[in-house]
């Protein structure tokens, strides 16, 4: 199964975990690196998420979450697509979606994951056929629904 995780979940568990619904999405989303390093889920990964990584002033997060992304990306969506992709994300912020957030939706529907995942609430408001948006929890949730 082909996934894509935005940047919010890489960055969920150095938020405040003293909100009970923090710490579910964080746990969540650290079983899903597991299962991504056991390679039961394929990572994809995008020019967008390497650029958004890049921003992150705080450089541990920032190298920790490069170096799970580069050693454990699947597929990467390159620069080399940033025409096609700018042209379905520019279709997706029709919808409201901004620019960086619709441009992780395009390099996914592009790569033809079938699950998005963020805890982004505003971004998965963003309802479409090509992908379904879902949270870390949503995600583990229907995953464990289907065995």
């Amino acid at each position: 199964m082909r996934i894509y995780l935005d940047m919010c979940c890489y960055n969920r568990p150095y938020d405040d975990q003293s909100q009970l619904k923090i710490a579910m999405e964080t746990q969540s989303k650290l079983y899903i690196q597991t299962l991504i390093k056991e390679k039961k889920l394929e990572l994809i990964s995008s020019y967008m998420l390497r650029y958004e990584c890049s921003k992150n002033p705080f450089e541990m997060r920032r190298n920790t979450i490069f170096d799970f992304i580069n050693e454990n990306t699947f597929g990467y969506v390159g620069d080399d697509r940033k025409e096609i992709i700018e042209a379905k994300a520019a279709e997706i912020m029709k919808a409201g979606i901004k620019f960086k957030d619709a441009c992780h939706v395009a390099s996914a529907i592009y790569a033809e994951c079938e699950y998005f995942i963020s805890t982004d609430i505003r971004l998965l408001k963003y309802h479409t056929k090509e992908i379904k948006m879902v949270t870390p929890i949503e995600f583990i949730t229907e995953m464990e629904g289907d065995e």
